[in-house]
C-alpha cells in the first residue's frame, strides 16, 4: 500500500529537463485575461479554444491537436487572483485526469506560485486502491519547473502519501500493532532507533492512561518511541495520538459519529508523514516520535465514567466521558516528552468536534504559547498552502477542567470551547511554552484539487517549512 503510492510521487515529482523536447506545454489561462491569452496562440488553436468553449476557468483543461492528431498543447484555466486564493493547487485538477505523457508549464510563475503547482500536481496522483481494482489511468509526470526543487517536493509528497495510506486503511487492518509495524518500517527505512512498551508493562513504565484507555481492546496498548539523528542537535519531539478507532467507551458515539472513527489515528499518522519528510531530507536535528497506539474498545476492562485515574506526570483526572479518551494517552506521552526538556515539542491530534464547528475541515486550530513559533507557523502555513489559524489558550477556561474532586477533569459539562479546553488540558502536562497543540482533521469530506476525497496529512507541510527555516538541511 504505501510503497506503492510513494513510488508513484516520487516518479512524479522529477522529470529532467532532457525530455523537455519529448514533452506537452501546458499553457495556464487566466480568466480575466482570455482574449490576451488566446490572442498569442496560432490562429487555428485560438478558434479551437473557442469553438470548445474554454473560458479559462480555475481548473478546466482543454487539449489543443496538433496535425498528426496527437497533443500540441494543453490549455488550462487559471481563474482570477480571488478565484486562486479560494482554492488551492489548481493544476491538480488537470493531474487528476490527464492523459499519459511528459508535460511541462510553460507558462512563467514565480517560485511559490511554480511549487505549489507542482505539489499539487504530485498530491493529485494519489491513489488508495488498495481494495479495489486500480484505476486504468495514464502515467502523467510534470517536468520540474524552473526554481523548484524537485526532489525536496518528492519527499513532501511521499511523507503526505504515506500518511494518506495508514488513516485510509480501515481499522481491522489498522490497529495498534499495525501501526506499530508502520514505525518499525519507517525507522528501518531511516535507520532510526525505535522501542515499544506495551500491556501492563505499560503500568510498570509509568504510564497509566494510555493502558487505562487501551487495556479493553482486543489487541494490546503501547507506546512507540522513535528517535533519529545527531545526539547532539536540537532536540524535536513529535507526538501523534494513534487511537486506531474509538468507539467512544462506554460513552459509546451511536452509529453516525463512529463511522470515520478509523481516522481517529490521524495525528500518529501525520506525524509518521512528517518524520519521513524530516529523514529523508536530512534536517539538522534530533527527531524523537512518540505515539501512543490504542483503540478505545468495550469489554469488561473498560475505563469507566467517574473512574479517577493518575497519569504519568502524577495529576489526576477524573473521567467524566470516556469519548474524550485521545487528551488521555497524549497527556502521558507529551508528560515523557517533557522529561528531556526538547527544544520543540509538537502533538497533533484528532482531538475534538469543536475544532471543525469552529474552522471545518480545511483549517487546522493550533495552540501554543510561544509568539515567536506561532507567527513562523502562521507565515509558513500561507507561503505552502496549508493553512491553520490560532487559538487561544484562554486563562478564563481554566476552571471548566478543574472538577475539585480531581486535579483535571477531561470533559467539562456544557460542551463550550471544547477545542480550547483540551488545549488547557495537554498544556498542564507539558513543562515549556515551546509546545504546539495541532487539533486536525485529518479528512478531505469531499474531492478538491490535489487532495482526493479521504486522508489528508494537515499541517504537517506548514510545520516542516518551520523546521526547515529554524534547523537547515544537512
Amino acid at each position: 500500500m504505501t510503497d506503492e503510492s510513494v513510488e508513484i510521487s516520487s516518479g512524479a515529482a522529477a522529470e529532467t529537463s532532457d525530455e523537455e523536447q519529448a514533452s506537452v506545454p501546458i499553457t495556464l489561462v487566466a480568466s480575466d485575461k482570455l482574449e490576451e491569452a488566446l490572442a498569442r496562440l496560432a490562429p487555428a488553436e485560438a478558434a479551437w479554444a473557442r469553438a470548445n468553449g474554454f473560458r479559462g476557468a480555475l481548473g478546466a483543461s482543454l487539449a489543443l491537436p496538433d496535425a498528426e492528431g496527437g497533443i500540441a498543447r494543453v490549455l488550462v484555466g487559471w481563474g482570477t487572483p480571488a478565484e486562486r486564493r479560494r482554492t488551492r493547487f489548481g493544476l491538480g485538477r488537470f493531474a487528476d485526469t490527464a492523459p499519459s505523457g511528459i508535460y511541462r508549464l510553460e507558462t512563467p510563475l514565480d517560485p511559490a506560485e511554480a511549487e505549489e503547482a507542482a505539489l499539487g500536481w504530485l498530491l493529485a496522483r494519489y491513489r488508495f486502491d488498495r481494495y479495489r481494482k486500480a484505476s486504468e489511468r495514464g502515467e502523467a509526470h510534470l517536468a520540474v519547473p524552473e526554481g523548484v526543487d524537485g526532489e525536496r517536493l518528492g519527499k513532501i509528497a511521499e511523507g503526505v502519501f504515506l500518511a494518506r495510506d495508514l488513516i485510509n486503511a480501515p481499522a481491522n487492518e489498522m490497529g495498534p500493532a499495525a501501526l506499530e509495524a508502520a514505525a518499525h518500517k519507517l525507522s528501518e527505512r531511516h535507520g532510526a532507533e525505535i522501542g515499544v512498551t506495551s500491556g501492563d508493562a505499560l503500568l510498570d513504565a509509568n504510564f497509566p492512561l494510555i493502558h487505562a484507555v487501551g487495556r479493553a481492546s482486543a489487541e494490546a496498548p503501547r507506546l512507540i518511541d522513535m528517535t533519529w539523528g545527531d545526539a547532539d542537535a536540537p532536540l524535536v519531539t513529535l507526538v501523534g495520538k494513534g487511537v486506531c478507532f474509538d468507539t467512544g467507551g462506554l460513552d459509546i458515539k451511536p452509529a453516525s459519529s463512529m463511522g470515520l472513527m478509523k481516522k481517529d489515528m490521524g495525528g500518529a499518522a501525520t506525524v509518521l508523514g512528517l518524520a519521513h519528510m524530516i529523514m529523508s531530507l536530512g534536517l539538522k536535528l534530533r527527531l524523537r516520535v512518540l505515539i501512543p497506539a490504542v483503540e478505545n474498545a468495550v469489554s469488561g476492562a473498560s475505563f469507566r465514567p467517574g473512574d479517577i485515574l493518575r497519569s504519568r506526570k502524577g495529576l489526576t483526572v477524573e473521567v467524566n466521558n470516556t469519548d474524550a479518551e485521545g487528551r488521555l494517552v497524549l497527556a502521558d506521552a507529551l508528560a515523557l516528552a517533557s522529561e528531556e526538556a526538547p527544544g520543540l515539542i509538537i502533538d497533533m491530534a484528532t482531538l475534538t468536534g469543536a475544532a471543525r464547528v469552529a474552522l471545518g475541515p480545511e483549517v487546522v486550530p493550533f495552540y501554543t504559547d510561544d509568539d515567536t513559533l506561532a507567527a513562523d507557523l502562521a507565515r509558513a502555513a500561507v507561503r505552502v498552502s496549508d493553512p491553520m489559524w490560532r487559538m487561544p489558550l484562554w486563562p478564563g477556561y481554566e476552571a471548566d477542567i478543574e472538577p475539585g474532586i480531581a486535579d483535571l477533569d477531561n470533559a467539562p459539562a456544557g460542551g463550550m470551547a471544547g477545542s480550547i479546553t483540551a488545549a488547557l488540558f495537554l498544556r498542564r502536562f507539558v513543562d515549556q511554552t515551546a509546545w504546539a497543540h495541532f487539533d486536525i482533521y485529518a479528512w478531505t469530506p469531499k474531492p478538491k484539487p490535489g487532495r482526493p476525497k479521504g486522508a489528508e496529512a494537515q499541517a504537517a507541510r506548514a510545520i516542516l517549512a518551520v523546521l526547515e527555516q529554524r534547523y537547515g538541511r544537512s
